[in-house]
């Protein structure tokens, strides 16, 4: 597993803090993180491949600065966002994963050999020519997914992935994540989603007020909130 380590970080929109004294080392493969709206949960999120980098301090994965070393660190960590119409950026199925390999330096078979393996991966083998627009919201995020991981990156951040889903989708999504080998990271509500995850983090007010076990952790996060 990879180690993500932020040291002493803060960040701050304007005047605003969103993130504050934030010290935390994470190598366990599968991470949740809670907190209210507001919370700083998603911006600690993204600090994770260099979305958005510290005010202060410094964010590492594998000791590669995310604000030195972004280009390096986005070749490790991929991202998925709560909503996939964000992501997905090409006509059709096929043609909106192959656009992650367009730098990877593979062939045109290579690449396309690589697309249709992670189209059937992620259930989507039917749909190659498929428009993209017109996938259900499940199907739209696994295929924003799928384009993450034909890059197989080592660590895959999620914030709110199941957020937009019903429910059939949802746990779709979960089971997904369930089989995937890349160490896991997932921002959520879904409180259910990480009864068997290793380790969760809950959010407050710019800081990590709770740091363990997904029972333990989601108490205090039900405690907090009210």
């Amino acid at each position: 597993m990879s180690e993500i380590r932020f040291a002493s970080v803060r960040h701050a929109y304007g005047e605003r803090v969103v993130l504050d004294g934030v010290d935390v080392t994470l190598t366990e493969r599968r991470i949740g993180i809670v907190g209210a709206n507001g919370s700083g949960k998603s911006t600690l999120a993204r600090m994770i491949n260099g979305l958005v980098v510290p005010t202060s301090g410094t964010v590492t994965v594998d000791g590669l600065d995310t604000a030195r070393k972004g280009r390096d660190v986005r070749r490790r960590v991929g991202f998925v966002f709560t909503d996939p119409d964000h992501q997905i950026v090409m006509p059709t199925v096929a043609e909106d994963v192959a656009f992650s390999l367009r730098r990877s330096g593979l062939d045109r078979a290579e690449r396309a050999e690589r697309v249709r393996r992670v189209l059937d991966d992620f259930g989507l083998g039917g749909h190659h020519d498929h428009p993209s627009h017109l996938l259900s919201g499940g199907q739209k995020q696994l295929l924003a997914l799928a384009a993450i991981m034909v890059t197989d990156p080592q660590v895959l951040v999620a914030d709110e992935p199941t957020t937009l889903l019903d429910l059939r989708n949802a746990r779709l999504i979960s089971r997904t994540f369930a089989n995937l080998d890349q160490q896991l990271i997932v921002v959520t509500h879904q409180l259910d989603l990480l009864a068997d995850f290793d380790r969760v983090l809950v959010v407050d007010g710019g800081r990590i007020v709770a740091d363990d076990a997904p029972g333990p952790a989601v108490d205090f996060y039900r405690a907090l909130v009210g």
